[in-house]
């Protein structure tokens, strides 16, 4: 799974826009994702919503965001809920930054315990100013990405966040398993699935948590995409271009993405590289 960086400086205030980088954030490759959007979507359903690109592009009227990280859940809750205290929170971490603020933050973001609009800022402020906006842990589940080299990163952005409060108004944040979605997608509804990829070589990215998401993963993913699909929800899956990917999706239409890839261990592996779009209709 490639990075991209999902979030950009708002031309204007009132536009809602990725607030996160994420590893495989989709901003880049909206224009290729939107003609293969439905049409009349009753309501949204996104199992791992990382930097929710293509909820902020959708804007659905109703939506279920989901994600087993649950700081980037508490995050959305914080703008969706106490927008105006996390702005001022980051106004001090953005007058105090510094390569030594940096990992003061960091040792305070994996040991306090912390208010939940403190760790939304702290969880921003971080992912603003680690390397590549990366966002990993270790296997006791804390932040290790060191400290990126920026001139003056942008780490409070009062109008965008303002403005994805307000579209975030219109969903439901859960902490919870991919699998759980099945739970409430009802038929007509728009089921998104941007998992952890399936594994390029042994240089590819994939550890966003400290459980992992391999081969086993995968598989009981493809089967609640069948189970999704025998229930009527209309489902798009992001994946890598895989010859597993393809074995197990291969009832459906596939559709070949080119993306950009950023994350590798070898410098020869990270360029272009085919992604698929899965769909079930």
């Amino acid at each position: 799974m490639d990075i991209s960086s999902d979030y950009t400086l708002p031309s204007t205030p009132d536009v809602a826009r990725p607030f996160l980088k994420w590893a495989g954030g989709k901003r880049r490759l909206l224009a290729q994702y939107r003609p293969y959007f439905p049409s009349g979507i009753a309501r949204y359903h996104e199992p791992f919503v990382g930097s929710a690109a293509v909820f902020f592009d959708l804007e659905p009227v109703k939506a279920v965001l989901a994600d087993s990280n649950a700081a980037l859940i508490n995050c959305y809750a914080a703008v969706r809920d106490h927008v105006e205290p996390l702005i001022r929170h980051l106004d001090r971490l953005q007058a105090r930054h510094s390569p030594g603020h940096f990992y003061e933050a960091r040792e305070r973001y994996n040991a306090a315990r912390l208010g939940a609009v403190e760790r939304a800022a702290l969880f921003i402020y971080l992912n603003h100013t680690c390397y590549n906006g990366l966002y990993r842990v270790n296997r006791r589940g804390h932040f290790n990405v060191p400290a990126g080299r920026y001139r003056r990163p942008r780490i409070s952005d009062p109008g965008g966040l303002r403005a994805a409060s307000a579209v975030l108004q219109r969903s439901r944040l859960v902490t919870r398993r991919f699998d759980a979605c099945e739970t409430d997608a009802a038929r007509g509804d728009f089921v998104y699935i941007d998992p952890p990829y399936h594994r390029l070589n042994a240089g590819s990215f994939t550890s966003y948590t400290a459980e992992g998401f391999g081969e086993a993963e995968q598989r009981e993913l493809a089967a609640v995409v069948d189970r999704l699909h025998a229930a009527g929800c209309r489902v798009m899956v992001s994946n890598s271009d895989t010859p597993l990917v393809r074995e197990l999706y291969g009832a459906y239409r596939i559709v070949p993405i080119r993306a950009a890839r950023a994350i590798n261990s070898a410098p020869g592996g990270r360029g272009p590289v085919d992604e698929l779009l899965i769909l079930n209709y």
